[in-house]
């Protein structure tokens, strides 16, 4: 019995062990959009699930902004989720001006704009008469100027002017959401607020009219600085978004091709899809057509959708055009509810819903022409003429074949790589030992498997489809004395027993995956033989002779 029981008693230890550290499915059809707005933080990536969300912490329309419409249409298409980073050039945040005697406590708003509306309360409640010194201030935001619709409020107690104090008041309020101390501070303490009026029985001093909106954005703002988090480097900070949109910076001034390259690399690097605006310029699928010719961004983490879109504009009272990246993202977080990333046909959630439709006519043989030249047409309609065209991205009317010029296979894939760095970075707080690196393989291949079971890959069986290595083939003694750990992972999506292979790196560090080269050499039925060529790992050469130089010869049973 005692045998037995063993058995039993690793089976459920493994049981355990896979609910604990098994690898779940990043969530996908996740937006993130970088732009002006008329309010809110800047550079801080804040969560929205509704454009009433959006209303509330960024002001809602506004005619500068086109980011504002992008994620009125994401959401009236069927966007769900979505990340908010605001960017701004030059404004300027409101100032509040506290009597201190002669002098004056300032303070200055936190977030800049004309709409940051602030007002501030002084009072000593609570505070015996011998520190005079001390006082409490109450921090508030407004919805509008002279509303009592409060919005945020922030309370400090016991605050002091002296600098040797531990609650002075130019310290203490670095922790506000709201406001700073702006220049000096005075040597008496400010006044008690007077008491308000019949609206309001406590005195508030309402901030200045001296906050600005700053000017038109430019490259150089959207692009931000990735040691500084700003710009649309401010994501890093988010969890995972899968869909990036970057709106023109105003009505009439489209995006350079700096800010494109950038945030190609930038979505590589984070496992997400650019959605590009067409130009401004093409107006029609013939100078769509003729502007391909010579359009010089390419990109497998880039997709665009043609033509812009027309829409009711609430703030002028008629129908105007739009960028489509919102729309764009709308209708692709919506197929992702009715269908998985790695569906490639056409359903009906794969059309512009009604509120939207397209800026221009395009014909059925236009449509092909242009998914041809790696452009996706927008629909608000099916047609039975209409052939099903598989979305490309901008990698597909590029010189030279892409292994990525499918949308669906190239989103498989950044959805495989996500879900498995995040799903494998428990190994950090395990010993980087064999028995950690077979448990890591393990729930990868479990994970592959059940993608291959709901019909992700191709291949008829496992050995055709998928495979995991995380053995000492791909963790030597030079990478474990580093302290990192290597899982090689590839998957058919193509032909069977061709796979896209990637191979995910954690460190102490950072943890990323990268696509690799591998060289098949033979398959069969029973098992899979392969050459990894050491570009892989030309980091880490070889640790003695009787490594072969060329490869690594590795059979997967």
């Amino acid at each position: 019995m005692a045998p037995a029981d063993s058995r039993t008693s690793g089976l459920e230890d493994l049981t355990i062990e896979r609910a604990l550290h098994a690898i779940g499915r990043v969530p996908t059809g996740v937006a993130a959009f970088v732009g002006r707005t008329l309010k809110g933080p800047v550079n801080r990536p804040v969560a929205v699930s509704s454009f009433s969300d959006f209303q509330h912490l960024f002001g809602g329309l506004w005619q500068p902004a086109p980011v504002s419409y992008a994620i009125d249409h994401y959401f009236e298409n069927g966007g769900r989720r979505a990340f908010v980073v605001r960017v701004t050039n030059g404004a300027r945040p409101p100032t509040i001006t506290l009597p201190a005697g002669s002098s004056s406590l300032r303070l200055i708003g936190v977030n800049p704009g004309s709409r940051e509306f602030l007002r501030a309360s002084v009072d000593y409640d609570g505070i015996p008469e011998s520190d005079a010194d001390s006082f409490n201030v109450v921090l508030q935001r407004v919805r509008s100027a002279g509303s009592e619709l409060i919005e945020d409020q922030e309370i400090f107690r016991r605050l002091s002017v002296l600098g040797q104090s531990g609650r002075f008041v130019t310290n203490a309020l670095l922790e506000s959401h709201l406001a700073r101390v702006h220049g000096p501070v005075p040597i008496k303490r400010p006044e008690r607020s007077a008491t308000g009026g019949s609206r309001s029985t406590i005195g508030y001093a309402v901030s200045n009219p001296d906050g600005d909106d700053g000017a038109p954005l430019t490259d150089y703002d959207v692009i931000g600085s990735a040691t500084e988090s700003t710009g649309m480097f401010a994501l890093q900070a988010t969890p995972a978004f899968n869909l990036l949109c970057i709106p023109p910076l105003a009505r009439e001034h489209d995006v350079g091709l700096s800010t494109l390259l950038v945030a190609a690399k930038f979505c590589r690097d984070r496992h997400a899809i650019l959605i590009v605006d067409p130009p401004s310029t093409w107006i029609s699928p013939r100078t769509a057509l003729e502007a391909l010719r010579n359009w010089p961004f390419r990109s497998d983490n880039a997709v665009m959708y043609f033509p812009r879109v027309q829409s009711f504009d609430r703030l002028r009272g008629r129908a105007e055009t739009f960028a489509s990246c919102g729309a764009a993202a709308g209708m692709i977080a919506r197929a992702d509810e009715a269908s998985p990333v790695w569906a490639a046909t056409e359903s009906e959630e794969s059309f512009l819903r009604p509120g939207l439709r397209p800026a221009a006519v395009v014909s059925d043989q236009e449509r092909v022409r242009l998914s041809q030249a790696g452009v996706n047409t927008l629909v608000s309609s099916r047609s039975n003429a209409r052939q099903s065209l598989s979305p490309r991205t901008l990698a597909a009317g590029g010189v030279g074949a892409s292994d990525w010029k499918y949308l669906s296979a190239r989103r498989l894939a950044l959805f495989v790589a996500s879900s498995i760095e995040q799903g494998t970075r428990w190994v950090l707080m395990e010993p980087n030992i064999p028995s950690t690196w077979e448990r890591a393989r393990a729930l990868v291949d479990a994970f592959l498997e059940a993608l291959a079971e709901q019909g992700a890959f191709v291949g008829t069986s496992p050995d055709e489809s998928h495979f995991a290595i995380a053995d000492d083939r791909v963790n030597r003694e030079e990478t474990v004395a580093e302290g990192k750990f290597n899982l090689l992972y590839g998957f058919a999506t193509s032909k069977p027993g061709e796979f896209d292979t990637w191979m995910v790196t954690h460190h102490s560090a950072s943890s990323r995956v990268r696509p690799v080269s591998v060289n098949r050499l033979a398959t069969s039925k029973h098992r899979v033989e392969w050459e990894i060529e050491t570009a892989i790992l030309r980091d880490h050469p070889w640790p003695s002779p009787k490594y072969p130089p060329a490869g690594i010869h590795l059979r997967v049973p």
